[in-house]
């Protein structure tokens, strides 16, 4: 799938660079792209199917199935998000990227991905009801 987005950007390279945030693009043709893959798979595109694996693989607790619980929730949550909040809580918080970071995968100024991740927060807050 990252070697099909790869071909994909360089099939299109020169007008990859005429993009006003090149690095938002790749991002959007690799998202597409996996979206794309799953889909042919049979399969969902959303976060839930890893929201397993990482939440038994990181717990060593004597029960695994509370954090498993909490974590599906959790990314059920993330995955009703709006798309470009999905995307900014994904780079922050699953990928561990900067806000900077973030701002230019997405073609974001810092302080746009600073107040979309403020919202998608509340908004998760009040989904797993949270919210006080």
């Amino acid at each position: 799938m990252v070697d099909g987005a790869f071909e994909q950007l360089l099939v299109s390279w020169p007008e990859v660079l005429a993009k006003e945030s090149p690095a938002s693009y790749a991002w959007q043709v690799l998202k597409h792209r996996t979206i794309d893959v799953a889909r042919a798979r049979g399969r969902r595109e959303t976060l839930i199917d890893t929201a397993a694996f990482e939440a038994t693989a990181s717990n060593s607790a004597a029960d695994p199935f509370g954090p498993l619980e909490e974590s599906i929730g959790l990314y059920r949550a993330i995955d009703s998000l709006p798309e470009r909040q999905r995307d900014v809580i994904v780079l922050l918080y699953s990928h561990g990227h900067s806000v900077r970071e973030a701002a230019d995968h997405l073609g974001l100024s810092p302080a746009q991905v600073c107040s979309t991740a403020w919202v998608a927060r509340r908004r998760l807050q009040q989904t797993l009801g949270l919210a006080e």
